[in-house]
């Protein structure tokens, strides 16, 4: 069982060494409990949820930010043709018509119910994950695989969401062959931040290359260390 342990120690250190970070962190948002940052995270989820690259979803993140669609109220306020072009400018072109409404219904919703805050959101669930999911499925464009998406990344600053591995982590840890118990998971990566494991976990469920990639390094270390 140690041996094990070890193993599996090995395993997820090489992981989160090559690929720890979050995808908010990839798309360029630095992450803090304020509405914009929440908002673009907001976006960033919408975007990776749908049947569509994942490069593509952060490209087209940064270019919404880039045209200036950086909160609700600026989401709201550009035309529609504005948002889809800063979707097609980031590559985002086969769900780029249908986005661009729902994003700018989903803009109206938060200014409407939250004053553009996704803060009062999280006020009104009280700490009641289960509230909260609900209230984030009203947004249009987040369905349950956008909500896992954006609980992943908000966790870093919403502890009350951590420990959030949902199905596509637990699928990475699978296939690495690591154990799929969320408990365990974040009891072997030691300090390492929660939305940083399960973004490490992801890009494993995404991506036959890291995973093979990561437990050549780890065997190789293993062989170092034997």
């Amino acid at each position: 069982m140690a041996r094990r342990t070890d193993q599996d120690s090995r395993v997820l250190e090489t992981l989160i060494a090559e690929h720890g970070r979050t995808f908010a962190e990839e798309a360029g948002i630095k992450l803090r409990n304020t509405p914009q940052p929440l908002y673009r995270t907001l976006v960033l989820a919408c975007l990776l949820s749908a049947r569509i690259r994942g490069s593509v979803a952060l490209a087209a993140t940064r270019a919404l930010y880039e045209a200036g669609m950086r909160d609700p109220r600026r989401m709201a306020d550009a035309s529609w043709q504005q948002r889809v072009d800063a979707l097609g400018e980031g590559g985002y072109r086969r769900y780029d018509e249908r986005t661009a409404t729902m994003l700018g219904e989903g803009a109206e919703l938060l200014l409407e119910r939250w004053g553009g805050d996704l803060r009062r959101m999280r006020d009104e669930a009280d700490g009641d994950l289960d509230e909260l999911r609900s209230l984030l499925r009203e947004i249009p464009a987040l369905g349950p695989a956008g909500v896992d998406i954006f609980l992943r990344e908000v966790q870093l600053v919403w502890p009350e969401a951590a420990p959030w591995l949902d199905a596509k982590a637990l699928q990475g840890a699978e296939r690495l062959g690591l154990p799929k118990e969320p408990d365990h998971l974040v009891k072997l990566a030691g300090h390492t931040e929660p939305a940083v494991l399960a973004a490490a976990l992801v890009r494993a469920a995404l991506d036959k290359k890291v995973v093979d990639d990561v437990l050549r390094r780890a065997e190789k270390r293993a062989k170092d260390e034997g």
